[in-house]
């Protein structure tokens, strides 16, 4: 029963770690998968497009171009970065971070919103021991609240090269906004899809963050967190408007307004950078997800 349980403001969440590698979690039963379904050469298109779901043989596979290119300009550690969860109503923001090795590759590797969940726990442990070293960091949704999110996602990212154990030469980014800001640093628009580093570390992030979320649902069983993630979605504003946000919710974004306990909600945080080249305070009233797929 739903009343045996502690008031959602106040239960106790699953416990995170700031940053840490993926080789923690449990592992998963390695899935074989037919030959007709590998693509080998980098920038190849999908041979089986209904393996992967409509249209995506029109989508380009994630290659090595971009960390061939920093290889022979001299940089011998190149990182991919990665966030996800920038648009969840509750849980962390999480970004990771990933060095793959010169000479070998996995197969299957794609953008995570691009990918089933079974088709993301089949790859997680194949992407981890193989890669040369990999890094999830998270900012709580306590500190997207008191920092707001653009110096969120640069404390995650900060925790996720930190927990790498390697300096990074070169970090390649998703999108055209230098989170990170420190180091040197590529922006790369639509980096999960075209960028093999990125694309591994947006899975290795996917799969962090939402084992976090699955875990989190245990305390929270009104809010179904182990389907959205967090993430908008009709049981979520139902519980919400039932319930009130719980100790996992990000109580400065404006979907608190349409509650009925507005002393819950946290001031947003001061005025922060622009992500997309507009002020924070202009986009505060707008805070549907960036990636509608739970990314």
């Amino acid at each position: 029963m739903l009343s045996d349980f502690p008031h959602p403001l106040y239960a106790t969440p699953a416990p995170i770690s700031s940053s840490f590698s993926l080789n923690r979690f449990t592992r998963t039963r390695s899935v074989k998968f037919a030959a007709a379904d590998r693509i080998v050469a980098d920038g190849a298109w999908l041979p089986r497009p209904d393996r992967y779901g409509r249209g995506m043989a029109r989508r380009p596979v994630p290659s090595r171009s971009y960390e061939l290119e920093a290889w022979d300009a001299g940089h011998e550690v190149v990182v991919g970065l990665d966030e996800v969860g920038r648009g969840a109503w509750a849980g962390p923001l999480s970004i990771g971070a990933v060095v793959l090795p010169r000479d070998r590759r996995v197969n299957g590797i794609r953008d995570s919103k691009q990918l089933t969940e079974a088709r993301r726990e089949a790859l997680i442990d194949r992407i981890v021991d193989w890669c040369v070293a990999s890094s999830v960091g998270h900012a709580t949704p306590q500190e997207c609240d008191e920092l707001g999110m653009s110096a969120a996602m640069r404390l995650a990212a900060h925790r996720a090269l930190d927990g790498l154990g390697v300096q990074a030469d070169l970090v390649l980014i998703d999108g055209s906004w230098d989170f990170v800001g420190r180091g040197s640093t590529r922006t790369i628009v639509k980096g999960d899809a075209h960028c093999l580093s990125i694309a591994t570390a947006s899975i290795l992030a996917k799969v962090t963050r939402d084992r976090q979320l699955r875990a989190d649902a245990a305390s929270f069983p009104a809010y179904d967190f182990e389907r959205n993630k967090g993430y908008p979605c009709p049981r979520h504003k139902l519980a919400l408007a039932g319930y009130g946000p719980t100790s996992i919710h990000r109580r400065s974004w404006a979907f608190m307004d349409a509650l009925p306990w507005p002393w819950l909600r946290i001031p947003p945080a001061g005025s922060q950078p622009a992500l997309f080249g507009e002020p924070e305070s202009s986009r505060a009233s707008v805070r549907s997800p960036v990636r509608a797929t739970s990314s």
